[in-house]
C-alpha cells in the first residue's frame, strides 16, 4: 500500500532539475529522494521502499531506458510506477520508454500541473493494485489455512479455543514487515455459565501474547440482527472511527495506546475484533475473517453433535453390558472395571490412545451372550454339571450373534467371541492358540481373570490384590501363566498397581 507520505525517487544528472522537482513535490506532501545517475538510483531502489520514480532519459554511464529495464525486470520493483522525463518529444524515445516498461512519459520543460496530476493518478493505480494483491494474498492464505483446518479436523478431539488460537496466530502481525496484518486481536465468547469471556492477543516478534480482559465490551460492539452474524470495518483515515465512539472508548480503556483501522465479526455468542492494520481495511477483509470464524463455529457445532452422539453410543454400550451383568452374580461395576483394565493394558503394550479408548468402551460387552443363559445356571452356587458348563461355553458365540456385523461394534464382537480363548490353546469356543487369538481377546482374558478373582462368588471368597497377582503371574493349577499372551502378561505385571486403584475406585 502507498504510504501517507509517498517516497518519490527523482533521477537526473542536472542538480538544478532535481532541485526544481523537490520544490514542486515537497509542498504536496511527498518525500523526495534524489539521485544524479542511474547507478545511484538502482542502489537507492535496493535500499529503500520507493513509491514512484521520476526518471530522466539522457544520463551518463547508464541511461534512463536501462534503469527502467533493470527495475521492471526485478520482481521486487516491478510494480513501482516510472515516469520518464526527456528534453525531446521524439516519438522514438517515447516508444523506447514504453518498451522499457515505463508507465508514463513527459517532456521537458515540465508542466507542474501535468506532473502532479500524473503522479497522483499513478499512485492511485499503484495503491489499488496493491490492495487487490493484498486481498488476493489474504484470500489465498486463508484458503490454505482453512484447508489445513478441515484436513486436521477430528470431531472427538476438536477444541474450539485451540482453533481460535490458531486463527488469531494466523491473522496477527508476528513480523515487523507484515504491516498489512493487525497488531491486536480481541476475542470474546459466551461460556458455559452464559457469561462473556474476553481475551486480548498482542503481536510480539515470533510470539503471540494472550491476556484475559476483565471487562465485558460486548455492549459497545455493533450488534447482529437476530441470529445473523454482523461484520464491520472502520478506518481511521476516513473518519469512520467517530461513528462508533462508544466502542473506541472501550478499546482505549483496555488500555490500547493506539486504535486505528479495524475489522470485526460479531454474533450473539462470539465476537472477534482485529485492529491496528497497517493498511486501509475494507469489506473484503471483514468477509475473509468472517469466513474463517464461521468455519470454526461450524466445526464447533459439528464436533459437539458428534460428541453427543458418541456419548449416547457409549451410554448404550455400557447399558447393554450392565444388562448382561445383571443376569450373573451381583458384581457391581464389573463391566466398567473391565473396560478400564483393558485400556490400561492397551497403553502398557504401546497401543494408540484411540484404540485404548475404543477397547475401554467396547470391552464392557464381553459377556453380553450371557443374556440368553438361564440365571439358575449363572447363579448356581454348586459345581456346574458338564451340561451346565457346556451351556456356559456357548455365551461367546451367542454374544457375537447379538452384536452382529455393525462396523462400530466390530471390536466388541471380536472380544465377545475370543475372551475365553487361551494362549496355550486350552480355551473355548474354538481352542485358538497364540496369535490366532485377536489381541483384543488376549487383553480381555487377563482383565476378566483379575476382576473375577477380586470379586466374591457364592462358591469362593474375594481374593485381595496380592493374592490375585500371585495366581495370575505364578499360577494355581486352574489359572496358569501360559494361558496369557506373554506381552500382555508383562504389561499386567508392570501396571498391576493401576489395576488395584481401578478396583478400589469402582468396586461399588
Amino acid at each position: 500500500m502507498t504510504a501517507k507520505n509517498p517516497k518519490i525517487l527523482c533521477v537526473d544528472d542536472e542538480p538544478a532539475n532535481l532541485d526544481l522537482l523537490e520544490a514542486l513535490l515537497v509542498p504536496q506532501g511527498y518525500a523526495v529522494i534524489k539521485a544524479e545517475n542511474g547507478n545511484e538510483a538502482l542502489t537507492i531502489i535496493e535500499e529503500q521502499k520507493i513509491d514512484l520514480v521520476l526518471l530522466d532519459v539522457m544520463m551518463p554511464e547508464i541511461d534512463g531506458f536501462e534503469v527502467c529495464k533493470k527495475m521492471k525486470g526485478n520482481e521486487r520493483y516491478r510494480n513501482v510506477p516510472i515516469i520518464m522525463i526527456t528534453a525531446t518529444s521524439a516519438t522514438d524515445d517515447r516508444g523506447k520508454g514504453i518498451q522499457s516498461g515505463a508507465e508514463d512519459f513527459i517532456s521537458k520543460p515540465i508542466d507542474s500541473t501535468e506532473v502532479l496530476a500524473r503522479i497522483r493518478a499513478l499512485l492511485k493505480i499503484k495503491d489499488l493494485n496493491a490492495r487487490l494483491a493484498s486481498v488476493y494474498n489474504d484470500i489465498t492464505n486463508m484458503i490454505s489455512f482453512e484447508e489445513a483446518m478441515v484436513m486436521s479436523f477430528s470431531p472427538l478431539t476438536f477444541d474450539f479455543l485451540t482453533k481460535i488460537d490458531e486463527l488469531v496466530n494466523h491473522i496477527l502481525r508476528n513480523k515487523p514487515d507484515m504491516t498489512d496484518k493487525p497488531e491486536v486481536v480481541l476475542v470474546g465468547f459466551v461460556d458455559d455459565k452464559n457469561m462473556w469471556q474476553w481475551y486480548r492477543f498482542d503481536a510480539v516478534p515470533r510470539f503471540m501474547n494472550m491476556t484475559w480482559i476483565k471487562k465485558d465490551i460486548f455492549h459497545s460492539i455493533p450488534k447482529p440482527v437476530g441470529c445473523e452474524t454482523r461484520i464491520f470495518y472502520m478506518n481511521e483515515q476516513e473518519g469512520e472511527l467517530s461513528t462508533h465512539q462508544q466502542l473506541i472508548e472501550q478499546l482505549r480503556s483496555l488500555p490500547l495506546k493506539k486504535v486505528s483501522n479495524m475489522v470485526g465479526v460479531s454474533s450473539e455468542m462470539f465476537c472477534i475484533i482485529a485492529l491496528n492494520y497497517g493498511k486501509v481495511v475494507s469489506r473484503y477483509d471483514a468477509e475473509i475473517l468472517n469466513s474463517s470464524v464461521m468455519q470454526s463455529l461450524f466445526m464447533k457445532s459439528l464436533a459437539l453433535r458428534v460428541k453427543e452422539t458418541e456419548s449416547a453410543f457409549e451410554y448404550l454400550v455400557f447399558a447393554l453390558g450392565r444388562a448382561a451383568e445383571a443376569t450373573d452374580y451381583d458384581t457391581g461395576n464389573h463391566v466398567q472395571r473391565i473396560g478400564e483394565y483393558c485400556a490400561t493394558i492397551a497403553r502398557g503394550i504401546g497401543m494408540s490412545e484411540k484404540f485404548s479408548n475404543i477397547i475401554r468402551i467396547q470391552a464392557t460387552l464381553h459377556d453380553v451372550g450371557k443374556i440368553r443363559i438361564h440365571t439358575d445356571i449363572l447363579k448356581n452356587p454348586k459345581r456346574l454339571t458338564t451340561e451346565e458348563y457346556d451351556e456356559i461355553k456357548k455365551h461367546p458365540l451367542t454374544g457375537a450373534t447379538i452384536l452382529g456385523d455393525h462396523a462400530r461394534l466390530k471390536l466388541a464382537k471380536k472380544i465377545a467371541l475370543s475372551h475365553h480363548e487361551r494362549w496355550d490353546g486350552s480355551g473355548y469356543p474354538y481352542g485358538l492358540k497364540g496369535d490366532q487369538i485377536p489381541l483384543e481377546g488376549r487383553i480381555l482374558t487377563i482383565a476378566d481373570q483379575y476382576d473375577v478373582m477380586r470379586s466374591p462368588r457364592a462358591y469362593k471368597p474375594a481374593f485381595d490384590h496380592e493374592k490375585t497377582c500371585e495366581i495370575i503371574l505364578k499360577g494355581d493349577g486352574r489359572t496358569m501363566p501360559q494361558h496369557f499372551d506373554p506381552q500382555v502378561l508383562r504389561a499386567f505385571k508392570e501396571t498391576a498397581s493401576q489395576f488395584e486403584k481401578i478396583y478400589e475406585r469402582l468396586k461399588g
